[in-house]
C-alpha cells in the first residue's frame, strides 16, 4: 500500500470474488482486496469488561 500497511481489525463477514468484508467494532464493514492482504490472524476475545 502507498504510504505502508493498513489494519483491520474485526470479524471476518465474508471472503468472496477477491474480496474480504470486516465488521468493525463500531458496525461499520470494510472491504479489502485479497490481493492486498499480507497477514491474519484469529485474535481471541478479551476479558469482560469491569463494572
Amino acid at each position: 500500500m502507498p504510504g505502508g500497511f493498513r489494519d483491520a481489525v474485526g470479524e471476518l463477514e465474508f471472503w468472496r470474488d477477491g474480496v474480504l468484508g470486516v465488521r468493525k467494532r463500531d458496525g461499520t464493514l470494510v472491504e479489502i482486496s485479497q490481493d492486498t492482504l499480507v497477514a491474519a490472524k484469529v485474535v481471541p476475545a478479551g476479558p469482560p469488561r469491569r463494572a
